[in-house]
């Protein structure tokens, strides 16, 4: 952190960074317990401890890598900018890569197993949160890794890049109650209102992936834990407000 920023800010700044990846981090762990302990295990045989891979290579990709990849503009901000996009793009190829894995194990499960796939709310959430995290990592690499856009159309895409990163995280964590619930319902509905330990091991993990998710977006949205302006960010900086209040700007 900058000098000019208090001593304060940056403690309080460090601390919430630790706690999102304690939060993280258990989450992780937590799934972990749950499809291993409760569930049997994990394999890659099309039974139900293939479909255990599922949840967590989501809670992992889709939920942890992603919160980090967001945070790495807040926690390396006086790195050079190239480096930190270069480590953001890594890690949402590292979630792109778990994601799929996770996808293409619950597919196969329900084919072994003659279940319908996409039918639930579930089902329809989370492709569309893949669908739209490939489309935003695709977009990011177009725009800003390897810009092929002019500088006013990288100025007018970033606030809209910024803002579907947070709006991703979200739906993913939104998607993922959604199928812990559904988990739940189909393997311990008979119990589940009896506090089962499973049932509230799940329910612990729930409330972990929410308090994560609150943690990165109140860091990402805090105006003093912003990256400090660089010469190409206060040039984009300039054309979209240009762009926004007078007109078209010049293209380099």
């Amino acid at each position: 952190m900058e000098d000019s920023v208090p001593r304060s800010s940056v403690s309080m700044f460090a601390g919430l960074v630790g706690a999102s990846q304690v939060l993280g981090l258990l989450a992780v762990v937590l799934t972990g317990v749950w499809m291993g302990h409760y569930r049997g295990g994990f394999a890659w045989d099309g039974s139900a401890m293939e479909f255990n891979l599922h949840p967590l290579c989501m809670v992992l990709g889709l939920i942890f890598l992603q919160g980090d990849a967001i945070l790495v503009y807040r926690v390396f901000r006086n790195e050079t900018k190239r480096n930190v996009k270069l480590l953001h793009g890594i890690i949402h190829l590292l979630t792109l890569i778990i994601s799929i894995i996770g996808i293409v194990a619950v597919f196969d499960f329900h084919r072994a197993t003659k279940i319908p796939d996409m039918y639930s709310m579930h089902s329809w959430c989370g492709m569309a949160t893949l669908v739209l995290f490939c489309l935003q990592w695709v977009m990011g690499l177009l725009f800003f890794l390897f810009p092929v856009a002019s500088l006013w159309l990288r100025a007018m895409y970033l606030p809209i890049h910024v803002f579907c990163g947070l709006t991703l995280l979200v739906m993913a964590i939104g998607t993922s109650l959604l199928g812990i619930t559904e988990k739940l319902l189909f393997s311990i509905m008979p119990t589940y209102s009896k506090f089962a330990p499973e049932g509230v091991l799940a329910n612990v993990l729930g409330i972990l992936l929410v308090l994560f998710g609150a943690l990165v977006c109140y860091l990402i949205t805090r105006e003093e834990y912003r990256r400090p302006p660089n010469p190409e960010e206060e040039s984009l900086s300039v054309h979209f407000k240009t762009l926004t209040e007078d007109g078209s700007p010049t293209t380099p």
